[in-house]
């Protein structure tokens, strides 16, 4: 006769209600040849739910119950331990702290499988959760298929002996690497990174992903795992695995789930070992069009107008990272017809368009963007596009350029769109060049959008707001004690817990009218210039930062972090 034992899950199922005796002595029944599990049975018979059966060995073992589809699977932290032991336990990695590594585990009561894994990850905690049997499985299918789903194109120069050679000398580990790479470049893609970070550290190796401009940290590993990470990203990258000496450069090109991406490399030494970064680019992603970007209404007529104008000199501004050369892009679809002969001087040419002359600098073979630039005005084209002004012969080969019936598009290292101007002259450029030729000056910034899912009212009186935003505005009849409502981060899975989810540009357009012309002249300073260009109706980009905190857009923290 069968036995319900006490403290089993099906014992736990009958407290609960959720099954009957008889329904348990059934399934029992069934399993009289021994295969499989009584809980498992009664799902199969209908009797209870794959849910009733995890929460029913929540109570039996204390450990607690997640949802694996509300938390995501965490592709890095899955890579901690190999495919094939997590196929073979039916365990998952689910996230991790400094101490403690959080496992979803079939049997949570496997002291050998728990011990195997704090050997593994350098003696972390393994903390057993428990999820249902149909997402364990899925997960673990999902993790498996993008282990192997990476298909990389190496250097096409490279002949297959020189490959071989360069596989030849990994060590014999190497597998648990390559895993690791592939899970972190797959996991970068799903999360919408632009940057991946491996960084050696004095015991630990750590991972970040630059998601919406911020680095996030995903991983950690033993820093014993380095060398053979660095070896791996060395080999796909085309780089001689052999030198640790000295910076190196590399590129790539991965397919991951039918997207393709070109990586560039950069390898750097440092105290602890080789730092990595690689850059993500997608090919054929979409092109930004000019719609796509969130001018303010007061900006988009006055930037539409400059940029058709026949001729003349604009410049973009920000620091790297600021979107400057996606705007250029986004301008140069918009202006680009049949009938107009563009050409682009990039370095390097981040992004092919169509029907358009791209032309990648080469500074070793003496081809710099001046140089680049005298052999352009020879090819008789319309519109120029030059990806940097980074010298004074660049600026006024460009501003002459302009003069000579050329609309000339180009960007600068500036903190907002007035001391473009003071640039200028810094450079060396005549303020009547600069007066004669400059159209207008665009300065913009990214701030990251909260993410709709999970953002947060906060009601505050203008009072707290202005304590961090001094500028903030208050509305007419209203007091600093009077309460408004914004918008605070919060964080779900949707966003990867940051509380953000994409980016939008703040911009600051300065139209040089025929008054800002005679402060060019005259060589006025910043501060004039910006005060005559507000009264012209520029709004600043901290106008702009203030008017996505007020309808929601963004935060007051995030517009203080991006914004001086």
């Amino acid at each position: 006769m069968n036995i319900i034992i006490p403290g089993s899950v099906e014992y736990f199922l009958i407290q609960e209600g959720k099954v009957t005796e008889g329904q348990v002595r059934e399934a029992q029944l069934n399993m009289q040849d021994g295969k499989g599990e009584v809980p498992a049975e009664l799902v199969s018979l209908g009797y209870c739910t794959e849910i009733d059966v995890a929460h029913a060995l929540e109570r039996k073992t204390g450990y607690k119950f997640v949802s694996i589809e509300e938390t995501g699977i965490n592709f890095a932290v899955a890579n901690i331990i190999p495919v094939e032991l997590l196929a073979k336990r039916r365990i998952l990695p689910l996230y991790q702290d400094e101490k403690k590594l959080f496992v979803v585990m079939h049997n949570p009561n496997d002291l050998g499988v728990r011990d195997n894994l704090s050997v593994r990850t350098g003696g972390l905690e393994i903390v057993p959760l428990i999820a249902t049997e149909s997402e364990l499985n899925a997960a673990i299918d999902t993790i498996v298929n993008n282990a192997n789903n990476i298909d990389t194109y190496e250097d096409e120069d490279a002949t297959q002996e020189e490959e071989l050679a360069a596989l030849e000398e990994l060590a014999a580990d190497e597998k648990p690497a390559v895993q690791l790479v592939n899970q972190v470049i797959t996991n970068a893609v799903k999360s919408g990174a632009s940057d991946i970070h491996i960084e050696p550290m004095e015991k630990t190796m750590r991972i970040r992903l630059r998601i919406d401009g911020v680095l996030h940290e995903v991983l950690q590993n033993p820093i014993k795992l380095h060398n053979s990470v660095a070896s791996r990203v060395k080999v796909i990258g085309g780089m001689d695995i052999a030198e640790r000496r000295i910076p190196q450069d590399g590129r790539t090109t991965v397919k991951v789930d039918d997207r393709t991406f070109d990586i560039r490399i950069a390898v750097l030494p440092s105290v602890y070992g080789e730092k990595i970064v690689m850059r993500l680019l997608e090919r054929g992603a979409k092109s930004v069009q000019l719609k796509d970007i969130k001018f303010s209404a007061s900006q988009v007529d006055k930037f539409t107008k400059t940029i058709f104008m026949p001729y003349g000199f604009m410049l973009v501004t920000g620091p790297t990272g600021s979107g400057k050369s996606t705007t250029l892009y986004a301008t140069l679809a918009e202006v680009s017809d049949i009938t107009k002969h563009v050409i682009t001087l990039e370095d390097p040419v981040e992004r092919r368009m169509a029907g358009i002359c791209q032309v990648q600098m080469n500074n070793r073979a003496g081809m710099t963007f001046a140089a680049a630039l005298r052999s352009v005005l020879r090819a008789d084209p319309d519109i120029v596009m030059v990806g940097e002004i980074r010298d004074g012969e660049t600026a006024k080969i460009a501003v002459e350029s302009a003069l000579t019936g050329h609309m000339v598009f180009s960007t600068l290292h500036t903190n907002d769109a007035p001391s473009a101007i003071t640039r200028l002259d810094e450079m060396g450029v005549e303020p009547f060049l600069t007066a004669s030729s400059l159209v207008g000056v665009l300065a913009q910034r990214l701030v990251r959008v909260l993410c709709p899912r999970c953002k947060e009212a906060v009601e505050l009186t203008y009072r707290e707001i202005r304590n961090s935003l001094e500028d903030f505005p208050i509305p007419e009849g209203k007091t600093l004690d009077d309460k408004t409502i914004i918008y605070e981060p919060k964080g779900c899975m949707a966003c990867s817990n940051t509380g953000y989810k994409g980016r939008q540009g703040v911009f600051e357009f300065l139209q040089v009218t025929n008054e800002i012309k005679q402060l060019i002249l005259k060589r006025s300073g910043v501060q004039e210039i910006k005060e005559l260009a507000v009264k012209q109706g520029m709004h600043t980009l901290r106008q702009e930062g203030i008017d996505k905190v007020i309808e929601g857009t963004t935060s007051v923290e995030e517009v203080l972090r991006v914004l001086v």
